[in-house]
C-alpha cells in the first residue's frame, strides 16, 4: 500500500471517529426539529419527566441556555493581562453545565457512578435531580422555569439568599429562558412525535 493511500485512510479514520461530537442540532428555535434530528433527546427528556416530574420544555429551555445543546460545552478561558491563559471560568461542563462538585453530589445521591455530563440521558437526569432539590429546599414548583433557572444558576443557597436580585443581567436571562420554555411547550404540543 502506498504511503499516500495509508495517510488518506488514517485521516478518514480519525475524521470518522470525531465527526460531529459535541455539535448542536440545527434549528435551536424549534423544539420539534431538535427532537426530530436527535430522537435520543426526547427519550431522555421524557424519562426525566416521568422519574422526577420536570416537564420536557423546562429541561429543554434550561439546556438551551446552558450549552445550546452542545454535549461538551465548557466555560470560556480566563486570561491575565488579556493574553495569558489562566484556566476556565468554572468547572461547568456538558449539556447541563454541571459543576464538578455538584456533579459528584448527584452521582453519590443517585448511585450513578458512571454518569457522564456529555451524555444527554445523564445530563437530563441530573437536571431533574437538581430541580427536585430546588423544589424541596426552596419551594420552587417544577413548572416554574424562571425560578428553577435562577436556582440552577445561583445554587440553592444563593437562590435562598436572593443573590440573583443584584444581577439584572441574570434576571433578563431567566426571563428569556422562561419565554423559550413557553415557546418549546407550544411547539412540542404540535409535533408529530411517537410516544
Amino acid at each position: 500500500m502506498s504511503r499516500s493511500l495509508r495517510a488518506m485512510i488514517l485521516v478518514l479514520l480519525v475524521a470518522s471517529c470525531g465527526g460531529g461530537q459535541g455539535s448542536a442540532p440545527r434549528h435551536l428555535d424549534d423544539a420539534c426539529k431538535i427532537v426530530q434530528q436527535r430522537p435520543e433527546y426526547i427519550k431522555a427528556f421524557r424519562k426525566t419527566e416521568k422519574k422526577w416530574g420536570v416537564p420536557v420544555h423546562v429541561q429543554m429551555a434550561t439546556i438551551h441556555q446552558e450549552s445550546k445543546f452542545i454535549s461538551n460545552a465548557r466555560t470560556p478561558h480566563k486570561y491575565a493581562l488579556g493574553i495569558i491563559p489562566m484556566g476556565r471560568q468554572s468547572s461547568a461542563y456538558g449539556y447541563a453545565q454541571a459543576l464538578d462538585g455538584t456533579w459528584d453530589d448527584y452521582k453519590r445521591a443517585t448511585g450513578k457512578r458512571f454518569a457522564k455530563r456529555d451524555r444527554i440521558k445523564d445530563a437530563s437526569d441530573f437536571m431533574g435531580w437538581y430541580m427536585v432539590n430546588s423544589r424541596s429546599k426552596n419551594g420552587i414548583p417544577l413548572t416554574d422555569t424562571r425560578n428553577q433557572y435562577l436556582a440552577y444558576h445561583e445554587g440553592h443557597t444563593g437562590y435562598a439568599r436572593g443573590s440573583y436580585n443584584r444581577k439584572s443581567w441574570l434576571l433578563q436571562v431567566a426571563n428569556k429562558v422562561d419565554a423559550r420554555a413557553d415557546t418549546y411547550q407550544a411547539q412540542l404540543a404540535t409535533c408529530n412525535l411517537r410516544r
